[in-house]
Order: C-alpha cells, then structure tokens, then sequence
C-alpha cells in the first residue's frame, strides 16, 4: 500500500466507487482528475512579508472560529484578509488544511479533488476509505457522505481555511460544502476567505450563533495601527498624520503598504504620505488592475461617472449614465466587495481612494465629462429635493447661475445667518464668477456679505436685486435705491417675478434696515414679506422656519431701536416661539436677548436675567460654531451685574460679550453696550470715563429715542456726581417722558435741586399700569424717602426706605441704594432697618453698603458634562485622554472646555482649575 502511495498507482473502483470515483480502498492519487500533478503550492500556508503587522484585536476574533462551525472573512481587494488568516493559521499547526482556490477549476469534481487532497495534506489521519473524485465535473453523493461521516466522528475537529473562496461560484459546490458542513457537526471548522457573500445559507448560522464574521470594516487600520505598520517600513508618522492617512485611505491595508513603499522611494516620505497624488501612485495601478479593468465596460463607465458623487443612489447613477441598469450592477459591486459600499436605503458610496483615482482615470480618459456629469447630478437632486448637494454640484459645474436661483427659490437666503451652514455657504459662494449677473446672483452675493457684517459691500448687490424684482408705478415714481430714506414712494414688486425670490429679497431688506438702524425700512420690508408668505407653498416655509425668525428678529430690532417698545415685543416673541430646532437657534437667541433688554429697560431684572440665560442656552445646546449669537444675552446680564452692585461680574460678562454674530451687530447692540459700559463705570466712580463711553458714536439712519435716553441718564447720572442738579433734570425733561425710567432720575434731579413740590408731581405722575418694575420703583421709593428725611419726616422716610428694602431684597437690588446718597447710611443703619438690610445689602458688621469681593465670576452655572471635563483636567489629562475617557470626540471636549472658560471667567487650563477649586467645584 506504501508504494502505491508513493508512486500515485490507484487501484480498482471499490462497491460504490463506480464511474467517477477512486474506490474507497483506493490510495490518494498524485494527480487530480484530469490527470495534472497537484500545484502544492495551493496547499501552503502564505509567508507573512518582513512588514506584515500583527493585529492582536482581529487575532482574538477569529480565535472565535475554533468554536463556531462556520468563520467568514469577507473584505476587499487587499484587505489584508488573506494574512489576517494565515497568520492567526501559522499558530495553529496541527489538523489544519489551507486550500487556495482556483477560478480554473472545472465543476465539482475538481474543487473537491483538492479538498480533500488539502485534508490529507494536512491530515493524516483523514479514513482511507473516503476515496477521490475521478470527473473533474461531479462527485458522487456517497463520497460526500463518507467525508462528514469521517469528519464527524473525530475527537478533535479539522480546520479547513478556503482562501479566495469567491472564485467559487458555482452553486452545486456550495449546496455540497454546505452538506457536509451540517453533517461533520464538530468535526469541522470552515473558514471562508472571500471577496464578496459566499452562496451558504449565513442566516441560518448567525440566527444560531455559529458564524464567526471579519468584515472590511473590522478589517480597516485603526490610526495606531497605520502608524506601526509605517514604523515597520521605517517610517515615523505623528498620530495626527497617521489619522489624516487613515482618512484618506479608508485604512485599506494594500493601500497603506503600497503608500508605504512609495514613500520610501521619495527624497522626503513624510510630505508624499501628506500629498500623494493617488492618481499617479502604486495605488492607482492596484486599483484599476485589480477592481476596475476586471469589470465589464457598462461597469466601468458607472464606476468612472458616479465617482463625482460622495454618495448615490441607483436612480442618480442611472441619470449620470442615462441608461437604466445601475440597480443591478451596484448590488453587484457591492456583493463582490468591489470598494462600493453600502450605506442602507438604496444609497452606495465609493472607497474615497478609489474613488479620488477614477476621478483623476475620468479626466484623462473622456476630457470635459467631469462638469457635464456635475450639472447633471445639480439637476437631478435640484429635482429630488437634495439642496446642499445640489448646491455642490451646481458650483463644480461652474454653473453659478443654476446654484444661486436654487438656493434662492429654496428659500435657503436664511442660511447664510444661522452658523449651521454659514461658513459652507459663504466658501462655496466665493469662487462664483464675479462676471456672472442676475437677480439670483445678487442676492446671493447680498447675504454674502451682509452675513460678514460689510454693509459697503452688501448693500449695491441688493440694490441691484432688488432693481431686478421691481417695476415702474403707473405713476411713474420710483423705488427708493438703498439706503435712501423710506419716505420715498415705492415701486411695487413685479408678480411675474417668483415669489422665493421677493420673499429673499425682503429678509434682506429687513437685515440692512436693522442694520442700519431705519425702521421704516425695516416695517416695509416686513409688511411685503407678510404679503407674500401666502404666495409661497406652506410645505416649503415649513422647510425654512429660519426666514421669518430671522425677519422677525429683525423687524423687533428695528421697532427697538425707534423705542416702540410694546411693538417690538410682539415681534420678538413671536420669533423666540419659533419652531425648528437648531436652524432657528440664532433667531431665537437674538430675540430672547432682546426681550431681556426691555425687560430690563422697564425695571425687571430677575426676569430680564431668566430670558438672557434662556438666550445664551439657545446656541450652546445646540453646539453652533462659535461666535454665535448676538451677545445681547450677556449684555443684559452685566447690566443685571451692575444694578446688583457686582462689577467685577459685569465686567467679565461685558468682555465675553464681544465676539458678535456680524449680521447682528446693530445701532441696538452697540448702544447697549455704550450704556451698560458707562453704567459700570459710574458704579466705579468714573465719571469722566462714563460719559466717554456713552456718547460713542452709533451709526444709524434714523435717530433714536431710546439711545437718546440712555445716553441722557449717564449724562444726568454724571451732572448729578459733580453737583449739577438742574443740568441733570434739564437732560432728562427735554426727553421723552413715556419712560419711567427717565421720569423717576429726573425727580431725583429734581430733589437734589431742591425743588421737592416738583420732584413729587413728577413721582405722582407714574401709573402702576405702566407696566415698570423694582429697578424703577425702588428708585421711586427711595426718592420719596429722601424727600420726607429731607422734609424732616424721619419716621416717613424710614418706612419708605423699608418699603424700597422689601422690594430690592427679592431682587438683590443694590445699585439703586449705593447711589441714592450719604443721607441714607443712618437711617439703614437705625435698629429698625437694619436687619433688612443685614446679609445682602450691608455686612455682617459696618455701617455701609457693600460690593461684593472683585475677584473674577462665574457667568453661567457649569453642566454637568462641563465639570466632567474639568475634573479630568485637574488630573492632568490631556484632550484626547479626555476624550477616550468620556467616549466623546476630541471636537466635543474642546467645546466644552471653551464653555467652561467663559463661565469660570479664565482663557487657560491651569486658571480653570485653579478657579473651579476656589469655588468648590472640584
């Protein structure tokens, strides 16, 4: 039997070896069927290059296959499954068989001919009475049977690994592997190397729990990864590096190798790994030999024009070929692991190398196809409603013209202001042709940069647009250019023009009226975007919520600034109830500030104080790019700071109010900010200083009633300090006296003049129904209490000062006592008053009001997710090991870092921590 053996004699068919099979008592021939001596080297383990990486994690996954029936590694083209197996197999010498396969093998007869010739290669103890196919096209059914039967009745079980097992694609093979598969039970372990799904029933085995499965993205290099396999070629990449390659590779193992190599060929590797032109590198040549040129020409032509898509569907391939057969293909592409993935619901994308080197492929082999491709996916997904691709391809196209009107008859002008595609928008509107003019252009030019804050720039281009979209009266007068004054007559808008177009035109229109300060531009742009909202299909205002926040916002402003304030609060509100999540966030916080600044105008400042945090919450809660928001949040808080008596808060509140959305910066906010600047400097006891900063020059069209009053309070407020009564009152009488604010300072003035009789008309004038609060009615109090001390009424003045005491408390209203005067410091220090004032108002011992320590605030009370962070920075951590801790982004942890410095008032690590820890928050 020996020499038989040896010398590949087989002997005669047994009972059931018949026609087809080598009898069972046959010995294993040297040949396979048709004769051929068998190619050994489909037997071998392959050798792992000086360069392979072992990787522990995929090592330790499939050590899972010893225990499962059935283990698929299924990836693409240089994956690196192929070593991943013979790696992890180099380990495990005994009862393993490694077979190759072959698309040459001819049918059935010849796959299981080296199977089993694999089996006995590798296993010697394989039963003799198997046999061996003898057709290279089928195998008989009882061979099968003896071999699972063998297989099954042994202790320990076989491993057999199939590599390239997708060449296999005959469905008989698979029905027969299957077979004896099942019927091995555990004596059997499969492992399928493959390219694409193997035809077995998967299903059945992972409902079971008896596949182990390696798919491409297990399969993919992690950043660390990348970085040792280079190291083992010799070179040394950062982790940043290292992740940017990573990125653009997919972490493709053939493609970091061959990268690898070409690198070191390169006078400086580390730029090549930084810059190579995939087109002209090994990768290139990888790729089309091994996936491209191996598909059929329609196949080809799809992969080459849908490589200007990032991701696609059937339908949007189908319109870049114009034919009609790219569902078929794709799901064949996908299957075969063609470097096309899946991504779920009928959407595909390519591998971002391959898809970057068809690109470059494209261009050479049919010049000028790439934009027609782009205008035609601009088209289709105009159609389909995909807006930011449309907006994409339109611009690779070069197709301004197209892209513009998309985006304005989307309705889209909006997102140029709401920082959730702000900064996108306004790069990809910069490269538009500056010789390419229309209404569309203009105004998309218009929001470009009025959302950049550059009125100069802005206005012209929807003067232009806004010339586009009008026609003559029959009166023949003409619309007002802008920034002309609105008194003008108008020319009406042209019905023929599309309604998206007016209603973007009118936004505009209302932003630069804001802007400008002129709120009858402002109310005319508001009442025709009222008139055309019906004009515009409900379903697509419902897409854009953000437009009449936005006009509504600033519509509020503008009725601000003209100091109406009862209209101005309609607007707002209505704005601040605005629906849609984070894409009217802006508005929203915009007009919560504002509201919060009439709040605090009318003397309410724990409400005016609940609306700015509110504000501040919109934009943060909702992770927008920073700066974001208008800052009048913060604004109105240091203004709160001030009336408390803390400056040092109201400080670090004023500075971290700086950083403006540039569209928002109006006549409103810098006056706001001149007040509340000179209020602070007041409270510091510098006048000169005061008055400076509140005669800042505002830039607006028209003047403004409520700026004039701020600035003749500080103005008051300094005639006053420096012993000028009737100056002060004189300031404040020659201004509107609908404010009770004023009406209450000029009484004060008033008094100090010595004119008591008509600081107390004034007084008595104040109606409840006003709608004014403590911040005005303590002063009130107080004045009238000085009044009666000054009248020699003690006992009146005390119980009025103890009334003013009440109210303040609620609020923690200091300010108002801290500049009534030296003659209020004994009557709050008599017996009777003081344990009002005690704890809040006047320290635990001394005789006068106090400010709190000048030592730096928290602004806002710190998240929890916030105090995570700072925790781990106490510990010295870096960001990344923050990160990893938190299982968060790195992105994520240096926005909340950003938050919690603002809040804690510091722009360092070390101060965080140092200040969190002051303040018992670590």
């Amino acid at each position: 039997m020996a020499e038989l053996e040896e010398s590949g004699e087989s002997g005669e068919s047994g009972e059931n070896g018949g026609i087809g099979e080598i009898g069972p008592r046959s010995t294993p021939p040297y040949a396979d069927p048709l004769g051929d001596p068998y190619l050994r080297t489909r037997f071998a383990v392959p050798a792992r290059p000086l360069t392979f990486l072992r990787r522990e994690r995929l090592v330790r996954h499939l050590d899972q296959a010893l225990h499962t029936p059935l283990t698929m590694v299924n990836g693409a083209a240089g994956a690196g499954k192929t070593l991943l197996v013979a790696d992890w197999a180099a380990a495990r010498p005994e009862c393993l068989a490694w077979l190759t396969t072959d698309e040459a093998d001819q049918g059935p007869g010849m796959f299981w001919a080296y199977l089993l010739q694999a089996l006995r290669s590798s296993v010697p103890t394989l039963p003799a009475d198997v046999g061996c196919p003898a057709d290279p096209s089928r195998v008989p059914h009882t061979l099968l049977t003896r071999l699972a039967a063998g297989l099954s009745a042994r202790e320990r079980p076989v491993t057999v690994v199939l590599d390239e097992y997708d060449r296999v694609t005959d469905p008989e093979i698979a029905e027969q592997l299957e077979f004896v598969l099942h019927h091995a039970g555990r004596g059997l372990r499969l492992v399928l190397v493959t390219r694409n799904e193997p035809l077995l029933p998967l299903h059945r085995y992972r409902a079971a729990g008896q596949l182990t499965e390696i798919r491409g993205g297990e399969l993919a290099f992690t950043p660390q990864e990348t970085a040792e396999v280079l190291a083992l070629h010799g070179l040394r990449l950062p982790e940043h590096a290292a992740r940017a390659l990573v990125e653009r590779t997919g972490g493709w193992a053939a493609g970091l190798r061959l990268c690898a190599m070409a690198a070191l060929e390169s006078p400086d590797p580390h730029t090549y790994l930084k810059e190579f032109e995939a087109d002209r590198s090994p990768v290139a040549d990888f790729l089309l030999a091994e996936v491209l040129k191996r598909q059929s020409a329609e196949t080809q032509d799809l992969l080459l024009r849908v490589s200007v898509l990032d991701r696609f569907d059937p339908h949007l391939a189908n319109a870049l070929t114009q034919r009609g057969d790219a569902e078929p293909i794709l799901s064949a592409l996908e299957h075969e692991n063609a470097f096309v993935e899946h991504l779920g619901h009928a959407s595909y994308r390519l591998h971002p190398l391959f898809g970057e080197i068809l690109r470059a492929h494209l261009r050479v082999r049919s010049p000028g196809l790439e934009p027609v491709l782009h205008q035609r996916a601009a088209r289709w997904l105009r159609r389909s409603g995909h807006l930011t691709e449309t907006l994409t391809h339109g611009a690779a196209a070069g197709d301004w013209e197209f892209s513009a009107r998309a985006l304005v008859d989307d309705l889209a002008l909006g997102q140029f202001f709401t920082g959730l595609r702000s900064d996108d928008l306004a790069e990809l509107f910069s490269r538009m042709d500056p010789g390419i003019r229309s209404t569309a252009t203009d105004l998309v030019r218009a929001a470009r940069e009025l959302a950049r804050g550059d009125l100069d720039a802005g206005l012209p281009h929807l003067d232009r647009a806004r010339h586009g979209l009008t026609r003559e009266d029959p009166s023949g007068t003409r619309r007002r250019a802008a920034g002309e004054p609105y008194e003008a007559e108008h020319r009406a808008l042209d019905p023929s023009e599309p309604a998206a177009a007016r209603l973007g035109c009118a936004l505009l229109e209302a932003l630069a009226a804001r802007m400008t300060g002129s709120p009858d531009r402002a109310e005319a742009a508001g009442e025709e975007a009222g008139e055309l909202r019906t004009r515009v299909s409900g379903p697509l205002l419902d897409r854009h919520p953000e437009l009449f926040a936005l006009l509504l916002t600033h519509l509020g402003s503008a009725r601000l600034w003209a100091g109406d304030h009862d209209a101005a609060r309609d607007a707002l509100a209505a704005a601040a109830g605005a629906p849609g999540g984070a894409s009217t966030a802006l508005p929203r916080e915009d007009a919560l500030g504002r509201l919060a600044l009439i709040d605090h105008l009318n003397g309410w400042p724990g409400r005016a104080e609940r609306r700015a945090r509110a504000a501040l919450a919109e934009t943060e809660r909702f992770g927008l790019p920073q700066p974001s928001g208008s800052g009048m949040g913060r604004l109105v808080l240091a203004a709160v700071a001030v009336e408390r008596g803390e400056p040092a808060r109201a400080q670090a509140l004023l500075d971290a109010a700086g950083e403006a959305h540039p569209a928002l910066r109006d006549p409103v906010m810098a006056a706001c900010r001149a007040a509340v600047t000179a209020r602070l400097r007041l409270a510091r006891g510098d006048a000169r200083a005061a008055l400076q900063a509140v005669e800042s020059a505002v830039r607006a069209e028209a003047a403004s009633p409520w700026a004039e009053g701020q600035r003749a309070l500080v103005a008051a407020a300094v005639h006053l300090s420096e012993g000028r009564p009737d100056a002060a009152a004189g300031l404040l009488l020659a201004v509107s006296d609908d404010q009770p604010a004023y009406t209450v300072q000029a009484a004060r003035s008033l008094l100090a003049a010595g004119r008591p009789e008509a600081a107390a008309d004034l007084l008595d004038g104040l109606r409840p129904d006003d709608g004014f609060g403590p911040a005005v009615t303590v002063r009130a109090t107080l004045v009238r209490a000085q009044a009666a001390d000054a009248a020699g009424d003690p006992a009146r003045a005390r119980r009025l000062v103890a009334q003013a005491l009440r109210e303040a408390r609620r609020e923690l209203l200091r300010r108002p006592f801290l500049e009534a005067g030296p003659w209020l410091g004994p009557l709050l220090n008599s017996a009777t008053l003081r344990p009002h004032a005690a704890g809040w108002l006047l320290p635990a011992s001394g005789p006068t009001p106090s400010e709190d320590a000048d030592r730096p605030p928290v602004v806002e009370e710190l998240s929890g997710r916030e105090r995570d962070v700072l925790a781990r920075l106490a510990q010295m951590m870096s960001t990344e090991e923050i990160a990893g801790d938190l299982y968060v982004s790195v992105n994520t942890v240096k926005t909340h870092l950003k938050s919690a410095y603002r809040k804690l008032s510091v722009n360092r690590r070390n101060d965080a921590v140092r200040r969190a820890r002051e303040l018992g928050l670590l």
